[in-house]
């Protein structure tokens, strides 16, 4: 019943990279992991539900932000190891630090500049047990 997820190629850890992208933009949001579960819950549910390796448990996309990721499309690469997934995203914040996405550092004369701004204080985001910082 499951022979799609035997389609994917799972890294040593039984994980894969998945990499979330705006449906509209196409802006990418950000990177996490999954694992067999979390993309058959994906799947099931309709919205991001990732592999927390820092917490080894699945991880709700916006279950303590409010950030929820509606899934829109799944997508596969050719090598079977990445996986794509276009979302709507809820609130428009998809980074922990309160941006719109995890890549907002470009790299400029050889530093990392910052470009976008913070959309949210991420203290009035998560509760402090929560904090990333």
């Amino acid at each position: 019943m499951n022979n799609w997820l035997d389609e994917v190629t799972w890294n040593e850890d039984g994980l894969v990279p998945a990499i979330a992208q705006d449906h509209q933009t196409g802006r990418i949001l950000m990177m996490a992991w999954m694992n067999r579960e979390s993309l058959t819950l994906t799947a099931s549910e309709g919205r991001a539900i990732y592999w927390s390796r820092s917490r080894g448990k699945l991880w709700r996309k916006g279950e303590e932000s409010g950030h929820v990721q509606k899934l829109h499309e799944l997508r596969l690469d050719c090598d079977a190891d990445v996986i794509v997934l276009k979302v709507e995203q809820l609130g428009g914040i998809a980074c922990h630090t309160g941006r719109e996405s995890c890549f907002y550092r470009v790299f400029e004369n050889g530093a990392w500049k910052t470009v976008d701004a913070v959309l949210k204080d991420p203290h009035a985001i998560y509760a402090p047990e929560h904090r990333h910082d």
